[in-house]
């Protein structure tokens, strides 16, 4: 066997990415080692989104040269690096002139492909190989079948790309188009993924809630009703979905979060902004109170939901104005947790060449104010949990001794005593304390899979 070594950046759907290429590299005798120094292959899952995205995976191709090198030189051993994602669809040509000595260079809809180049490079014995297309294949037709357990919680791919062209963002030039994957073929991967212990689904794309498949009928099918579907799969427990974009929250849908037991009342949907002013800067194409109506009618739909969101502050053009309707949207929602960043320039997009850029030091205090308004509603979510008793999904021991570590229905992190036997399973606590980022709990009793 050969040792494969996996580094993964950015969203959960690089995670399914690369639980993917995993599968792929294994007929090739490629197994998963948690040690770098033992690799044979070195792949770097790469992200796009964030700020200086790119110089990071060159600083770090920097550290992995000298890890070739020794290998080379005091082990007489070949280690082959290989740069998938997003910065390798953006930049595949600048990598290997910047790195010549990364091996491969694979784009997220061609690490498919990635035996087939690793044969390649070892025939012909080229330098490097590069392919960053958008093929006419649909990639998951030539994935294998899941070779190994994903773990109680498991990531699938149900959908990818971006037609919405929000004006920050990379996301369509990297990830292309939105295609959704029949819901026969979501099915029967959820299925082996369940047959290997999985009780927890999390459905993924770029706009999941785009998703419109062939169902089984032969007719197109939302979201919600491949919702419905699985949700009659035995033994699956829970059912998630993530990223939303509010234009997509069509009826059916949200009614599935009335009528589906197995739905959790979570939902991440992402606003950016409380301004209508830099909402259609953004290209969000929707205002403020249509974001507000849609969180209404899901808490109409199911009284108990949380609410995730995504902000940007400091996006060019925004005025203090502006940024008080951000805390004032925040005031109306009352969000269990939230990520919020500092707008950075993603080059090629058009907010980049905006000339009404902010100051960092103006986003600096913006965002101070805004994580801390965002930190005070957690908090204040995760205090109402206390004495409230859960079904929690028992996902790995905790770092403590003894110590089990779970997933409520809201996301949280509960923590309790408990035996390993217990991992993998569905138990039933009672919180006993609340803090900024997790929950304490004991153990009730174990529950029976539906």
């Amino acid at each position: 066997m050969k040792n494969l070594f996996v580094k993964t950046y950015g969203c959960q759907m690089n995670v399914y990415d690369s639980d993917r290429m995993k599968d792929s590299l294994a007929p090739l005798g490629y197994q998963e080692n948690p040690d770098l120094q033992d690799a044979d292959m070195i792949v770097i899952n790469t992200c796009h989104i964030r700020e200086k995205a790119s110089e990071k995976v060159f600083s770090e191709l920097g550290r992995l040269r000298k890890v070739k090198q020794r290998a080379a030189e005091e082990q007489n051993r070949e280690v082959k690096i290989v740069v998938a994602g997003c910065v390798a669809q953006a930049e595949g040509e600048e990598i290997t002139k910047r790195a010549p000595w990364v091996d491969i260079v694979v784009g997220p809809q061609t690490y498919h492909r990635l035996p087939d180049l690793v044969a390649k490079l070892d025939s012909v014995q080229r330098t490097h190989l590069i392919d960053t297309e958008f093929p006419p294949e649909v990639k998951f037709d030539f994935l294998p079948e899941q070779l190994g357990k994903r773990g109680p919680a498991a990531f699938l791919s149900v959908q990818e790309g971006c037609d919405k062209f929000c004006s920050f963002c990379v996301v369509p030039y990297t990830r292309g188009a939105e295609f959704s994957r029949s819901a026969e073929t979501v099915i029967e991967e959820a299925k082996k993924l369940i047959s290997n212990g999985t009780r927890e689904l999390t459905l993924l794309g770029q706009n999941v809630n785009a998703w419109h498949g062939i169902g089984r009928d032969s007719r197109e099918w939302g979201l919600g009703r491949l919702i419905y579907a699985l949700a009659e799969l035995p033994n699956l427990e829970r059912i998630r979905y993530t990223t939303s974009h509010p234009l997509d929250m069509d009826d059916e849908l949200i009614r599935a979060h009335a009528e589906v037991d197995k739905l959790m009342p979570y939902l991440h949907l992402p606003v950016q902004s409380g301004s209508d002013n830099i909402l259609q800067a953004m290209n969000r194409r929707h205002t403020a109170s249509q974001y507000l109506t849609i969180i209404d009618r899901l808490r109409s739909a199911r009284e108990d939901i949380a609410m995730s969101g995504d902000f940007i502050v400091g996006f060019p053009g925004e005025t203090d104005k502006d940024f008080a309707e951000t805390l004032s949207l925040i005031d109306k929602v009352g969000y269990a947790s939230a990520y919020s960043f500092k707008y950075s320039t993603r080059p090629g997009t058009p907010a980049a060449g905006k000339i009404e850029q902010v100051s960092e030091e103006i986003k600096s205090e913006r965002l101070t104010s805004l994580q801390q308004l965002l930190d005070s509603q957690q908090f204040a979510f995760n205090k109402t949990c206390e004495n409230a008793v859960f079904d929690v999904l028992v996902e790995q021991k905790a770092g403590r001794e003894g110590q089990l570590n779970a997933r409520t229905p809201y996301m949280q992190s509960v923590y309790f005593e408990g035996p390993d036997s217990l991992i993998g399973k569905i138990v039933q606590v009672k919180v006993s304390d609340a803090r900024q980022n997790s929950l304490s709990a004991d153990i009730i009793h174990e529950k029976e899979a539906k």
